[in-house]
């Protein structure tokens, strides 16, 4: 008789098992996994993938260049400002020809006037020229204290030198001051009290002269500044201005005509004078 098989123990249960967890699994990845999008992180959408979230970064303005950039355009701009205001002050103040020079009065006396020892009665007061010592007055931006010969003052015109006076019974200390800041060691200028002057100053060079009431007038640099030494304004050009012993010692009005320092000679015969304001 044929015996009866007994169940393969290891087939049966491994059969089994192999079904069950092949089954198992199988519901597991649909429990779990949701099909093919249901990883974790995935969409769920047609596909089953997502798309990666996009990060959005805002963009920072550089606020410290931009401030920095207009810091330096504001200084820019006032240092260009500051400079043209200054050119145009110097141009304001700037004579380029007699007649920018408001109030100005131009005579005409001829080169090689007659030097004389002698007083000359002069037309113009002060003079701005005609006859004239042979010693001319220091004129290297001299402050003279005293009322110098005129007929000395006028030599040094003579050379192209500047001659500031004033009334000292019409202006301050202060003004004294103000004016000597025209003349003091500058060459071809040369100043000194004038007893009798008719308006508070007065600047003069050969053959122009301007008066004016207040030393803090813009006109007298203008006048000084243009007429000094100007070749075209003056006879003697090149002639020196420097008389150590008239500086040291300067004649003054009323006294007589003296060998001080030094002298040269007249060049031309001397002409007669005419006004033109």
């Amino acid at each position: 008789m044929a015996k009866d098989r007994k169940p393969d123990e290891g087939r049966t249960p491994g059969g089994a098992g192999r079904g069950t967890a092949t089954r198992s699994r199988t519901a597991q990845g649909r429990s779990t996994g949701g099909g093919r999008g249901g990883a974790p992180g995935k969409g769920g959408g047609k596909g089953g993938r997502g798309r990666p979230t996009t990060m959005v970064v805002a963009k920072q303005r550089p606020w410290g260049l931009i401030a920095g950039a207009v810091v330096v355009v504001v200084f820019a701009a006032v240092v260009i400002t500051y400079a043209v205001v200054k050119v145009n002050e110097a141009k304001a103040n700037k004579a380029d020809s007699p007649s920018d020079i408001s109030g100005l009065h131009t005579y005409n006396y001829a080169a090689g006037q007659n030097h004389v020892s002698t007083p000359v009665d002069y037309k113009q007061s002060p003079p701005v020229g005609g006859p004239h010592d042979p010693y001319w007055a220091d004129c290297t931006g001299t402050v003279y204290t005293v009322d110098i010969r005129h007929e000395n003052a006028v030599h040094a015109e003579e050379h192209g030198a500047v001659w500031v006076t004033y009334n000292p019974k019409k202006v301050s200390k202060a003004d004294i001051a103000t004016l000597a800041k025209l003349v003091d060691n500058i060459p071809y200028r040369l100043m000194s009290p004038y007893a009798g002057l008719d308006s508070p100053i007065s600047i003069q060079s050969w053959n122009h002269q301007l008066k004016v009431s207040k030393a803090g007038d813009p006109r007298l640099k203008e006048f000084a500044d243009f007429f000094t030494t100007n070749p075209k304004y003056y006879p003697e050009i090149g002639a020196s201005c420097e008389n150590p012993d008239f500086k040291a010692h300067p004649l003054t009005v009323g006294q007589q005509s003296e060998a001080v320092g030094s002298s040269d000679m007249p060049t031309s015969p001397s002409a007669g004078s005419s006004t033109a304001p």
